[in-house]
C-alpha cells in the first residue's frame, strides 16, 4: 500500500523543507536598505532627533553578518533547520533592537517583528519555529516598555497611553499566531499535496513500465532470432557430420535440442507480445472487473461481484494502468475495513458507466466525509485498524478523475452499516468504440 509513511513526525516531515542561504540573503540586504533608507529620511528630511550612531551600528551589523555569509558560504548552499533558526533568531533580535531604540511599539513599523516568525513557520519543523515565536513575544513584551520616545518633531513628544500599548501588544501578537499557524498550515497542506502526487506520478511510472515488458519481450526475441537460427544450423550440420562418432553424438544431439528450445521458448515470446498487441491493450469491462478483484479473492473476506447491465454491449477499454490501479486500491481499502463481506455493483448503459464498491465495516466517521480524498487522511471509525484512507486513497482518487472519473463517498443505509464508493464515468471516455 502507498499508505506507509516514514516513522518521522508528519508535522516536521512535511513542513521541513531546507531553506537556500542566497534567499535569506537577499531577504537581509532588503531589509537592510530598507531600514537604512527609513533612517536616513528620518534623520536627513524629517530632522527628528534619535539615536543614529546607535541604529547604524545595528543595521551595519546585520550587513557585515550578510557579507560574511555570502564570502563563506556558496550560493546554493542550503541551511539546516538549526541554523535557519539562529540567523532568523538574529535577524529578529535586531530588528527588536531598532525598534527598541526608536520608540519600542509606538514606532509604526513595529509589526515587522512578525516576518522573521512567518519565513519561520512557512519552512522550518515546528519545534524550531516554536521557539522562534517564544523569542519574538519576549521582544513585543520588551518593546512594550522601551524608554526612547517616538521620534518626532523637536518639542514636542508622542506620549502613547498604556491601554493603547497593551492594544498593540496584543494586535502584534495575535497577528503573530494568526500568521504563523496560518503559513505553516498553508505550507505543509502544500507539501502534502506535491509529495502525494509525486507518489502519484511513481505509481504511474511503474505500471506503464510494467506494461512495455511485453514490448521489450519482442524486441529481444528479434534480436535473438538470427543467432540462434546459425547455431541451430550448425547444429544441424555438425550432427550430420558427427551421427557416427560416439564420442561427440549425444553432445551434438543435446545442443541441437536446446536451440529448437530456445526458439520454442522466443517465438512464444513473440506471440505473447503480438497477444498483447491486439488484445490486452483493450479488453471488456467485465474482464477489466476480474483483474481488479482476482488479487483480494483470498484476502478471508466474501468477494461479491454484482452486475446489473448484461455483458453483451459492455464497453471495450482502453487498457489504462492507472484506473486498474486506481480501483485496486478502493477494493483493497473495502476488505481491510469491511467485517465479512465486500459488494462491487457494476451498471453500464449507453451514457454512463457506474461502479459502486460498498464493504459490510463501520463505514467513514463524518468528520472525515469532508476531508476524503486530501493527503494522509488515515481514520475511519476503528481505530484499530491501520492504513486504508491516507496516501494511497488519494493516489487512487487522483488516477480515476484523471481517466474522466467522479468518485462519490458515502456511508450506507442505516440498516446496512459500512462505506459505499461510487466511481462514475461517461460513457464516451471508456468505450474505445464510442465515437469521440
Amino acid at each position: 500500500m502507498a499508505d506507509n509513511v516514514e516513522n518521522k513526525p508528519r508535522e516536521e516531515r512535511n513542513n521541513s523543507r531546507p531553506l537556500r542561504l542566497q534567499t535569506l540573503i537577499r531577504l537581509r540586504w532588503l531589509a537592510v536598505c530598507g531600514q537604512s533608507v527609513t533612517v536616513f529620511i528620518v534623520a536627513a528630511w524629517l530632522n527628528f532627533p534619535f539615536p543614529v550612531f546607535g541604529c547604524g551600528i545595528l543595521i551595519g551589523s546585520l550587513a557585515l553578518v550578510n557579507v560574511y555569509l555570502a564570502v563563506r558560504y556558496p550560493a546554493t548552499y542550503r541551511l539546516t533547520p538549526a541554523s535557519a533558526a539562529v540567523l532568523l533568531a538574529f535577524d529578529l533580535l535586531q530588528l527588536s533592537a531598532l525598534l527598541f531604540v526608536t520608540g519600542g511599539l509606538s514606532n509604526p513599523f513595529a509589526y515587522l517583528v512578525c516576518v522573521p516568525v512567518i519565513i519561520s513557520f512557512a519552512s522550518q519543523p515546528v519545534r524550531y519555529s516554536a521557539v522562534l515565536i517564544g523569542i519574538a513575544m519576549i521582544c513585543v513584551t520588551v518593546l512594550a516598555v522601551s524608554p526612547f520616545p517616538l521620534p518626532w518633531y523637536e518639542g514636542i513628544q508622542v506620549s502613547v497611553h498604556s491601554v493603547m500599548q497593551f492594544g498593540v501588544w496584543c494586535s502584534i501578537a495575535s497577528t503573530m499566531i494568526f500568521a504563523a499557524f496560518y503559513t505553516y498550515r498553508v505550507s505543509m497542506e502544500a507539501n502534502q499535496l506535491a509529495d502525494a502526487l509525486a507518489a502519484t506520478e511513481l505509481v504511474l511510472q511503474r505500471e506503464k513500465h510494467l506494461s512495455q515488458l511485453d514490448g521489450l519481450a519482442a524486441a529481444a526475441a528479434h534480436e535473438l532470432g538470427t543467432p540462434l537460427a546459425t547455431i541451430t544450423v550448425v547444429a544441424k550440420e555438425m550432427e550430420r557430420e558427427l551421427q557416427n562418432d560416439d564420442r561427440f553424438r549425444e553432445d551434438v544431439q543435446l545442443l541441437r535440442s536446446q536451440s529448437e528450445r530456445c526458439r520454442d521458448i522466443l517465438r512464444r515470446l513473440t506471440s505473447l507480445s503480438a497477444e498483447g498487441e491486439r488484445h490486452m491493450s483493450r479488453l471488456n469491462l467485465s474482464s477489466m472487473i476480474d483483474e481488479v478483484l482476482a488479487p483480494h479473492r483470498d484476502s478471508g473476506k466474501e468477494l461479491e461481484l454484482v452486475e446489473r447491465s448484461p455483458r453483451k454491449g459492455e464497453p471495450i477499454i482502453e487498457r489504462n494502468a492507472g484506473m486498474i490501479y486506481g480501483l485496486g486500491n478502493l477494493v483493497e481499502n473495502a476488505v481491510d475495513y469491511a467485517e465479512r463481506k465486500v459488494t462491487v455493483t457494476v451498471r453500464h448503459d449507453a451514457q454512463h458507466v457506474i461502479i459502486t464498491i460498498e464493504d459490510d465495516g463501520q463505514g467513514f466517521a463524518p468528520d472525515i466525509l469532508t476531508r476524503i480524498g486530501e493527503p494522509y487522511v488515515t481514520k475511519r471509525q476503528k481505530e484499530d485498524i491501520a492504513g486504508g484512507l491516507g496516501l494511497g486513497l488519494f493516489i487512487a482518487k487522483t488516477l480515476l478523475e484523471r481517466s474522466g472519473a467522479t468518485l462519490d463517498f458515502s456511508n450506507r443505509d442505516p440498516e446496512a452499516a459500512g462505506a459505499c464508493v461510487r466511481v462514475e464515468w461517461p460513457r464516451f471516455l471508456l468505450d474505445s468504440n464510442s465515437t469521440k
